[in-house]
């Protein structure tokens, strides 16, 4: 009787405990930080291409967003991101990520904006600005060399 009972608590406290994978997968990874996606949104457009990007809850997205709108040339790096010195240093948070995905809106130092199109693993620190929401056609569109890009607020 005792054993079926810590079996029952065991279970109930497991599944209570831990979130399910889908939690897992659809929420944000920024165990340094503690910062949280929100619900502003800006839209990045290359080449006749909208995509949309959720920000991330911290100084730096809200300083950037207040930047917006711009049109700005962005410089292809390691053909998996492209980069742009804003003319005003934003307030920064950097960390490791361990990973950069696709469709990453980070900030390189206090004033390197940094949009990725392809996901790998990094030792450099970023503060994380945004992310493409849907990423299809992102490589496609920024392709090689550099590319005019607008960010504009939704």
């Amino acid at each position: 009787m005792k054993s079926n009972l810590l079996m029952v608590l065991i279970f109930t406290s497991f599944i209570m405990g831990n979130p399910s994978p889908c939690e897992k997968a659809n929420a944000p990874i920024n165990t340094e930080n503690k910062d949280t996606m929100i619900n502003e949104t800006i839209t990045i457009t290359v080449n006749s291409k909208t995509f949309t990007a959720i920000l991330w809850d911290n100084s730096s997205a809200k300083a950037f967003k207040d930047m917006l709108p711009m049109t700005i040339t962005m410089t292809d790096l390691n053909a998996n991101e492209k980069y742009y010195d804003l003319p005003t240093k934003l307030p920064t948070k950097s960390s490791n990520p361990g990973t950069i995905h696709n469709g990453d809106l980070m900030l390189y130092g206090s004033n390197t904006l940094v949009l990725f199109y392809k996901s790998f693993s990094t030792s450099y620190s970023y503060t994380r600005l945004g992310s493409i929401d849907d990423t299809v056609g992102l490589q496609k569109v920024l392709g090689a060399g550099n590319v005019s890009v607008t960010i504009d607020k939704n």
